[in-house]
């Protein structure tokens, strides 16, 4: 038996708890474990590599020989330190769902030991007590937020960067607030309202007892068409129902409407009357699963969130590509910037030229709509904005 057999159960240990993470882990809960999907094209890229490995080539520069898993790691960050190109990490981990029973989960305090082998390479847990935590183990720096799923186990990705934009990106049709209740009145009749306090509200609430708060809706256009997308809710903030209102009747016979009561329960912006209510959805179980569009794909950056005309590494864009063109949340996409225009002075012709558009960064689409989605930036170079031009990876 060679060696690589004879660590192979060992090798893939982590290999099936890798891999399961990457391919269960919710972004904002956990799953049992037996409901945790797996795709069948997954399942067996993930057993390929486990009996295999991935070439040495394929590991980062400075791949450390461990690393201790830490709060605020992410399985991205993770995968990081040791592939080039760390959103196909399951082809590092591999999975083996006949050694390990519950592969689903990897919590701080784990060692992860890399072992090279014959060109190949493979990464597995260390043994607690059995003498096996090396001594150049790698260890994070503290960070402030950490990225802890309710089960105690890290996330697949910075969860802290994307939470809010699932409640906040929000694509509408373009009358679809019309008819959703409103702000009437405020506390004490002030203009705008804060944290804490009190806002008057009519419409149909439909059982719902929070909600979100948005103001006028901002149409995104195709940068190349101009076709209209969808339109964009302004996110103002969020409020909590406390007590129904009721209907009166006056003296003269007139009917006098007594509004709803709510309480401001967050905003990012001050609410005022004709702010519109939406009600916040019930939490899906999802899995995030980084992986490359099953088909090619070309499009442009709709626009940065919020009122920013140029983005970087962490912020979220809009895309004009969504569900009716394959997009899916999970895809990673590559960014490129555009071949700036230049001229051969080298040559008696003086040729007009435009140099060649450049990779410089990774998009993760984590919400996707109809003809829009939205993604988070990775990692870019160089500023983006509005009419870059992203591909599959």
């Amino acid at each position: 038996m060679s060696r690589c057999d004879q660590r192979g159960p060992r090798a893939a240990q982590l290999a099936t708890t890798l891999a399961a993470v990457w391919l269960g882990l919710s972004g904002l809960a956990v799953a049992q474990p037996s409901r945790m999907p797996v795709a069948p094209e997954w399942r067996d890229t993930a057993q390929r590599v486990a009996q295999a490995g991935v070439p040495l080539a394929d590991l980062a520069p400075n791949a450390p020989d461990s690393h201790t898993v830490q709060r605020g790691d992410t399985l991205w960050s993770i995968s990081g330190l040791f592939l080039k190109t760390p959103w196909r990490w399951p082809e590092l981990w591999g999975m083996n769902l006949e050694q390990i029973r519950n592969p689903h989960l990897i919590f701080p305090g784990q060692v992860l030991v890399l072992e090279k082998v014959d060109g190949r390479a493979m990464l597995r847990v260390a043994q607690p007590g059995a003498g096996e935590v090396p001594t150049n183990t790698v260890k994070m720096s503290p960070r402030v937020r950490s990225e802890l799923l309710d089960s105690g186990a890290i996330a697949a990705i910075p969860l802290h960067m994307i939470g809010p934009f699932l409640n906040e990106a929000v694509v509408f049709g373009d009358n679809e607030l019309d008819t959703a209740p409103r702000i009437v009145a405020t506390q004490e009749g002030r203009v705008l309202v804060s944290r804490g306090e009190t806002a008057y509200v009519r419409g149909d609430r439909g059982g719902a007892r929070d909600f979100r708060l948005f103001r006028q809706l901002r149409p995104l256009l195709d940068p190349i068409t101009r076709e209209v997308l969808g339109h964009e809710g302004r996110f103002v903030g969020t409020a909590e129902f406390v007590r129904a209102g009721s209907t009166e009747a006056a003296a003269d016979g007139k009917p006098i409407v007594v509004p709803d009561t709510y309480t401001i329960t967050s905003t990012r912006l001050e609410a005022g009357v004709g702010d519109r209510l939406s009600p916040v959805p019930q939490q899906e179980i999802v899995a995030y699963v980084p992986h490359p569009p099953a088909a090619a794909v070309e499009g442009r950056i709709v626009s940065v969130y919020g009122d920013g005309l140029l983005a970087g590494q962490n912020q979220v864009v809009a895309l004009n590509r969504g569900a009716r063109d394959g997009m899916e949340r999970g895809h990673v996409l590559a960014l490129w910037r555009a071949g700036t225009a230049a001229v051969d002075r080298t040559g008696a012709d003086r040729a007009a030229m435009r140099l060649p558009d450049e990779r410089h960064g990774l998009l993760f689409v984590f919400r996707v709509f109809d003809r829009v989605s939205y993604a988070l930036i990775v990692s870019a170079t160089s500023p983006v904005s509005a009419g870059d031009r992203f591909t599959q990876p």
